[in-house]
């Protein structure tokens, strides 16, 4: 191409980081282009909370009118700021790779509770404009107070940093884009399937005029179709719920195996429950239709569900099912015992790694006052464990998430260095996945500290979908097989489930084996 390209641009930092890696990858391909920079409604008024903005372009409109118009050949967006349709004669020509869609909770150092969820102190004033955080957010920590935040990145570190608020939320991608040093905040990073994203959140959109052909043909070289299919779901259902930035609304959808992944937050407001849900599929084609469909109003959940637990009147299993008024009858159908009461702490000291496969484990070893060396690292399996490990002041430096005790093994196994000592507190009798995934020149030390005891004479559950939270739990019930047909079963994970397995029953799986994945596998019940 011979003409020299505009790139119209929002004027923020990080605006001009993108519009800048646009120019320098058309460069790369003998492209010429310039920036002009425009100011958006958005930029201009910063008082007011995005649900308090008028119309769903505020970070984009004023590109696009310049687009229209001819004074500028591309625009570069941030693509969740994009409305779900472009403006007549406008088309997205082009979709960046996508920078990883994790949030971070940047917290004030004096504000830190590591024995709390997302380790910010009880209480704390969070800084975020985001109503799709606030939501999830609140979900988790109730307790939270959520204030308002705008202005761009550096700007909200500064408010940060003025200590106008405990701790603020962003979006990891614009942080790592500018390369800001957080060394002086504790930051937490939570994943996407932890709390969920803005649909395509962490990609860049490139818009052009759909008469321009010259330059669509061009920016090829920088589309990433396999991205651009994955955006498709989540922004095809941002569109049916006729959402902007406002809506309390997280999608991602990724590809694992060759199965679509789709995690899906939903609240009407911010200071809502959110329902979540968490699919998969071989095909993008229809998903986000499906996705959709568990969401629509008059949809029949369960009326009542049992879980093999107890469950406080505040965790978060119990307070997604009371959105909807399920009942739940929660009780453990086994007794967990210690086995020992004492620990040799000579045991202990040369560990490198302690690792936890349930928050039993956790609860127990911990009550053998256990002397720890200095440098121990912890591993623990999904986010039950890992709150557990918070409460007695730990951080777990590798968290395994999903419910296949077989990938966990092979992530952990890549962290375990040759010649590492690795100690397994747990049940007797466990299934040890994770001891065999690591290598010969790893030393193995196995730890029973407690036991698991059936129930005797357990009484049948009425409810319409039963939920297990572990092997034992099915084998307590399944002494008599106390299974009616209209009933439909959820295993924690794939031991469990493999007791189903056995039997021929059906069962669905959550993607974590704690209480958010098991509220979400309820919601997604049919």
């Amino acid at each position: 191409m011979e003409r020299t390209l505009i790139i119209g641009t929002r004027g923020s930092e990080l605006a001009l980081w993108q519009a800048h890696f646009v120019q320098d990858s058309l460069a790369k391909h003998n492209i010429v282009a310039e920036l002009k920079i425009i100011k958006t409604q958005g930029d201009r008024i910063l008082n007011l909370s995005f649900d308090k903005l008028e119309g769903k372009g505020f970070f984009t409109k004023e590109l696009e009118e310049e687009l229209l118009a001819g004074t500028i050949d591309l625009a570069v967006h941030s693509h969740k700021d994009l409305p779900t349709e472009n403006p007549e004669g406008l088309i997205i020509a082009a979709v960046s790779e996508r920078e990883d869609p994790s949030e971070l909770l940047l917290i004030l150092k004096d504000c830190v509770d590591v024995k709390q969820k997302l380790s910010v102190k009880y209480g704390a004033i969070v800084g975020t404009s985001s109503n799709r955080r606030k939501a999830q957010l609140l979900a988790y920590r109730p307790d939270l107070e959520i204030e308002e935040l705008r202005g761009n990145v550096p700007t909200r570190i500064q408010k940060l940093r003025d200590e106008s608020y405990d701790a603020i939320m962003l979006a990891k991608a614009g942080v790592h884009r500018l390369g800001i040093d957080l060394s002086e905040f504790h930051v937490e990073e939570l994943t996407p399937n932890e709390l969920i994203p803005a649909p395509a959140q962490g990609a860049l959109a490139i818009q052009i005029r759909e008469s321009d052909t010259e330059l669509f043909e061009a920016l090829q070289i920088l589309h990433h179709a396999d991205v651009a299919e994955e955006l498709s779901v989540e922004r095809t259902l941002l569109k049916m719920f006729g959402g902007g930035c406002h809506l309390p609304l997280g999608c991602y959808c990724r590809k694992e195996d060759d199965q679509y992944q789709v995690f899906t937050s939903k609240a009407d407001e911010g200071d809502q429950f959110p329902d979540r849900l968490f699919i998969e599929a071989p095909t993008t084609e229809g998903l986000a239709k499906k996705v959709f469909s568990y969401f629509e109003e008059g949809r029949k959940l369960p009326s009542s569900v049992f879980i093999s637990r107890e469950v406080s009147e505040q965790s978060y299993f119990r307070r997604a099912l009371a959105k909807h008024n399920i009942h739940i009858d929660g009780r453990s159908l086994i007794r967990t015992v210690p086995i020992i009461t004492k620990l040799d702490s000579y045991i202990l000291k040369h560990v490198d790694w302690l690792f936890f496969s349930s928050k039993n484990a956790v609860e127990y070893f911990f009550q053998l006052q256990p002397q720890l060396p200095k440098n121990v690292k912890f591993g623990v399996v999904g986010a039950g464990s890992e709150e557990m490990l918070r409460r007695k002041g730990y951080f777990a430096d590798y968290v395994g998430v999903g419910n296949d005790t077989t990938e966990i093994a092979e992530e952990f196994a890549k962290l375990v260095t040759t010649g590492d000592t690795v100690m397994f507190p747990g049940a007797k009798d466990s299934l040890k996945t994770v001891q065999k995934g690591l290598s010969a020149d790893v030393k193995v030390i196995d730890l029973p500290i407690y036991e698991t005891v059936l129930e005797d004479d357990v009484e049948a559950s009425g409810a319409e979908v039963l939920v297990f939270t572990s092997p034992s739990n099915v084998d307590a019930y399944f002494v008599d097989n106390l299974l009616d047909p209209y009933q439909k079963v959820i295993a924690i994970g794939k031991s469990t489930g493999m007791k189903f397995e056995e039997m021929g029953v059906k069962y669905r799986l959550p993607f974590s084996p704690d209480e958010v994945g098991l509220a979400e596998a309820v919601f997604g019940i049919n």
